[in-house]
């Protein structure tokens, strides 16, 4: 199951924070970009140990997709 840790202020999902992919936890140390598309938001991310991931979460289903580039 693929989970995304946000920091949500005014909206869900503003900022990811770290991800569970394969059962591993990886902390975000840096947002690449970022874009927001018709009922979905996206993240490419670096994570503290340097992996890159493609986030995106889509509101219907409310569910995130995690691929790792």
């Amino acid at each position: 199951m693929d989970i995304v840790e946000c920091r949500s202020d005014s909206e869900y999902a503003e900022r990811p924070l770290a991800l569970t992919w394969n059962g591993q936890r990886h902390e975000v140390a840096d947002i690449l970009s970022s874009w927001r598309g018709p009922g979905e938001k996206g993240f490419r991310v670096k994570t503290s140990d340097g992996k890159i991931f493609e986030l995106t979460y889509r509101e219907v289903p409310d569910e995130w997709k995690i691929k790792p580039i």
